[in-house]
């Protein structure tokens, strides 16, 4: 089963978790992954994050891309919750959550769809900074070349475990 949300609200990760595992007694491994904004980028401090998106097209492709999860890896549910709108330090950005019976798959789909995430999906990131002399300036952030890399490192993996 996959379930893919994005939303302007704040989720709770213990909700996320339980939805993923209760009543599925063939889980034998959950793994997580929870995103958070940070308060540097680029070596700039950072006091808000904006993501925008296109509702629809947007759940479609993580849709699409968690499909690839799926026949890739035994997975039982994958659940994807993605916030956009505006979010200060330490607001909770992601959550992905994958369930297998056992932790290898589970691992390694979790990692494959963080890496999606950073690197193809249609989101679009406006970060704020306040200047030395006070003011604010905004920059839209590019997708990092850290990212397009861990992505690629799919394209030939050693083994379907993902390791």
């Amino acid at each position: 089963m996959i379930h893919v949300a994005v939303q302007t609200q704040d989720f709770s990760v213990a909700e996320a978790y339980t939805q993923l595992c209760e009543g599925k007694p063939d889980v034998g491994a959950a793994v997580f992954f929870v995103g958070l904004v940070r308060d540097r980028n680029l070596g700039d401090d950072v006091s808000q994050l904006e993501l925008e998106h296109y509702p629809g097209m947007t759940e479609k492709s993580i849709e699409a891309f968690a499909h690839k999860a799926h026949e890739r890896w035994p997975l039982i549910d994958i659940h994807i919750i993605h916030r956009v709108g505006k979010l200060a330090v330490q607001d909770q950005i992601v959550f992905v959550g994958v369930t297998s019976e056992h932790r290898e798959a589970a691992f390694a789909a979790c990692d494959f769809l963080m890496d999606y995430l950073k690197s193809q999906a249609p989101f679009w990131k406006k970060e704020r900074h306040r200047l030395e002399n006070g003011k604010w300036q905004e920059r839209w952030i590019d997708q990092a070349e850290k990212d397009t890399r861990a992505l690629q490192r799919w394209h030939n993996p050693v083994d379907e475990s993902g390791v």
